[in-house]
């Protein structure tokens, strides 16, 4: 780490050399972390965030005055970024325009985004090879306003339960808010709405078998708060939830950790912080690190689930 200079730094980042403006400036007041903070919790766990963005057009939650001042969802990359921070082009035709998404393939590309006041990462499910194939479905166990944890605890069992029996490999995280998510890797064989049905006709089933914990039904207004929503339509086209690793903006500046089957029952969200994370991801590394030996067919469950919609 080069000396200050004009009140930045400069971070050597590999071969990159990324210039820091305003690193004393505060992102989370509660426990005073500045960027300089996050800049530091992202090279601590860089393996693992590049790992989860890797070729992924991602969608960046920015702070530019710290979470006082408000959250803003940037598309298109911003403005002057160096030549070696890569994109991709994306089409959103209900408006009938285009986005330069960021595309990570390096951690020097993580921490400019950090420099343009990133704090979360939010990927897409697909790839930049071909971004209308997914090769990732999402297992969204999002709890109601009257849900806890412990009710999202005796859920992920059952989940684990369903898919064991399908043979597909499971990855589960906290969101670093009061969910959990599980990512199976697939075959980009798929729409994404030919995912999202699988992924209906999975919530449906382990709805099934834990109704009093479990509901699948779409309008909030009409779902029963007490029970874990298994959201299917995190795998609709241009939905993102935060990345493994990406901090939360929120005022404890929790992270959506990567955690083992096991964990879950005895863990917590707020276990996971950036002030804990560095330490653990020195531990225990990556438990996402193999996540893409581990491709599941789904073939077989896209022809099970028919042709219908589900509800939205």
């Amino acid at each position: 780490m080069a000396a200050k200079s004009d009140n930045a730094i400069e971070v050597e980042v590999d071969s990159r050399t990324v210039r820091i403006s305003n690193p004393d400036r505060v992102y989370f007041p509660e426990p005073g972390w500045t960027k300089h903070d996050l800049v530091d919790y992202y090279l601590a766990v860089g393996p693992g965030i590049v790992n989860a963005l890797r070729e992924r057009p991602c969608m960046l939650h920015r702070f530019p005055k710290g979470l006082p001042g408000g959250k803003v969802h940037q598309k298109r990359i911003p403005g002057g970024a160096p030549d070696w921070v890569e994109t991709v082009r994306l089409h959103f035709p209900r408006y009938d325009l285009h986005a330069d998404e960021l595309c990570v393939t390096e951690l020097a590309q993580v921490i400019w985004a950090v420099q343009m006041s990133t704090v979360e990462f939010h990927p897409w499910n697909s790839r930049r090879a071909d971004t209308e194939r997914p090769d990732e479905w999402r297992i969204d166990l999002d709890p109601g306003d009257d849900c806890d944890w412990a009710t999202v605890q005796r859920v992920v069992p059952v989940v684990h339960e369903v898919l064991d029996e399908l043979g597909a490999v499971g990855w589960p995280k906290t969101s670093g808010g009061t969910g959990l998510h599980v990512y199976v890797r697939i075959r980009p064989d798929f729409s994404f709405s030919e995912v999202r049905k699988v992924a209906y006709a999975f919530a449906c089933e382990v709805e099934r078998r834990a109704p009093e914990l479990v509901t699948t039904t779409w309008w909030r207004k009409d779902r029963d708060p007490t029970k874990v929503f298994l959201d299917y339509n995190q795998n609709a086209r241009d939905h993102t939830i935060a990345a493994a690793y990406s901090i939360r903006g929120n005022d404890w500046a929790t992270v959506s950790a990567p955690v083992t089957w096991d964990e879950v029952a005895d863990c917590e969200p707020m276990d996971f912080t950036v002030a804990t994370m560095p330490q653990r991801f020195a531990d225990l590394g990556d438990l996402h690190a193999d996540i893409d030996s581990a491709v599941f067919d789904i073939a077989a469950l896209v022809e099970r689930s028919g042709l219908e919609d589900p509800p939205d």
